[in-house]
């Protein structure tokens, strides 16, 4: 019965576009694992909804980066005010931190959960399909739950739990991908693995070798020149996709740091100063037919 209770307070849940919401707690009580109770041991989703009768009934789970220590405000607002401008309700997740003791899964139990809320509350949000999107160690997460979902459990208490965590699609973003040494972030592969992992957990996060034919299609971007994560790990994952023939769009810049957002790093990390990407996102969402 708390379940449906939970469930029914989420789904009356009724943010003004692009407003400092309350944020949503993905579980009523204590999310599974977690070490306490403060505000870093909740996850959170904050919800960013188009202007009125501009919402396309597209949905994104947005994960910021941080390199699994910290959230990147510019990788999460930024992105979820932007896209709400081409009709996109967005949901920006407070994950759990390798900085405050957690290690896999919390965090990816944490980027399942949220997709499965967002689809829980579809009808309330008028959704018809989910995507995730993250950068750097977000796009590591947001490579995960694209690589490691499941249908639901039909004959689960909890409402939300019945709702498949499989995302409709995913965009990548300078992302880690690899969790192999001289490819991966480090400090990103420590903070969620920890030091000296198992050799089988190292393969299992590697999400280029987790691709299968029912992995979703993406959107992945990468530039020549980022000092923080290799191009080295877009390239693995595209050709990945490419194997088993899911469909992929892939742009690589030559310039550009790590961590632009949607700014080039010279001109703000605003819409008005965007980099090609997010508006090279834009047309694969409407060539999709997911924006209009």
């Amino acid at each position: 019965m708390k379940a449906q209770v939970f469930l029914a307070a989420l789904l009356s849940f009724a943010p003004v576009a692009q407003s400092f919401a309350e944020p949503l707690r993905l579980w009523e009580g204590d999310a599974p694992g977690a070490l306490g109770n403060a505000e870093h041991d909740i996850p959170t989703l904050t919800i960013y909804e188009p202007a009125p009768g501009k919402a396309t009934g597209t949905a994104m789970v947005i994960c910021p980066g941080g390199g699994y220590g910290g959230l990147a405000p510019h990788e999460g607002e930024g992105y979820a005010k932007y896209l709400a401008e081409f009709g996109v309700t967005s949901f920006v997740l407070k994950y759990r931190l390798g900085s405050k003791g957690y290690r896999h899964p919390a965090m990816l139990n944490d980027a399942q959960r949220a997709i499965r809320v967002v689809r829980a509350g579809a009808e309330k949000w008028g959704i018809k399909r989910v995507g995730i999107m993250g950068s750097s160690a977000g796009g590591h997460l947001a490579s995960t739950a694209l690589t490691h979902f499941d249908a639901g459990k039909a004959d689960a208490a909890d409402p939300v739990e019945k709702q498949s965590s499989r995302p409709d699609f995913g965009v990548l973003c300078y992302a880690v991908i690899s969790m192999e040494n001289g490819v991966t972030h480090a400090g990103s592969k420590n903070n969620l693995l920890g030091k000296d992992p198992d050799p089988a957990l190292v393969e299992y996060l590697s999400s280029e070798k987790q691709v299968t034919k029912d992995t979703p299609p993406c959107f992945v971007w990468s530039t020549w020149e980022d000092p923080g994560v290799s191009v080295k790990n877009s390239l693995r994952f595209v050709a990945a996709l490419q194997k088993v023939r899911v469909p992929f769009d892939f742009h690589v810049y030559q310039k550009g740091g790590h961590g632009i957002g949607l700014g080039d790093g010279r001109k703000g990390n605003t819409a008005e100063n965007a980099h090609p990407w997010a508006k090279d996102l834009v047309f694969w969402m409407r060539q999709n037919d997911w924006v209009k």
